[in-house]
């Protein structure tokens, strides 16, 4: 079967996509910068088996990618605050949609 232009054009949509969301941690740390702004330890302790290195990266990453903005406060100690960007509200429905699938086929039941 010959994939369309358009289905080629798809393929190619969601390939670049899936390179700025790659891996499970963006999807959960954009999950919770879509419920407001974070502080690294706040995310480190909502997401419980993140290491350092992995929160570090994967916030380098989205941030290199214009999704998520690092905001640093001249507190002391100094204080960095993490927000979405345009682009990252942007991705809130396709959570959205992630949140309904998982409900509808995850192994867990819904909660409460």
């Amino acid at each position: 079967m010959d994939v369309s232009k358009e289905d080629e054009l798809c393929l190619i949509s969601i390939r670049e996509a899936l390179k700025v969301v790659r891996g499970k941690w963006s999807i959960l740390v954009l999950t919770l910068l879509s419920l407001g702004p974070q502080r690294f330890n706040q995310m480190r302790r909502n997401l419980d088996h993140i290491s350092i290195k992995s929160l570090t990266d994967v916030l380098h990453h989205l941030e290199q990618h214009e999704v998520i903005n690092r905001q640093v406060f001249p507190t002391r100690p100094v204080t960095v605050e993490y927000t979405l960007t345009d682009k990252g509200r942007a991705y809130i429905p396709v959570l959205r949609e992630l949140r309904i699938w998982g409900e509808n086929w995850g192994e867990h039941p819904k909660l409460g």
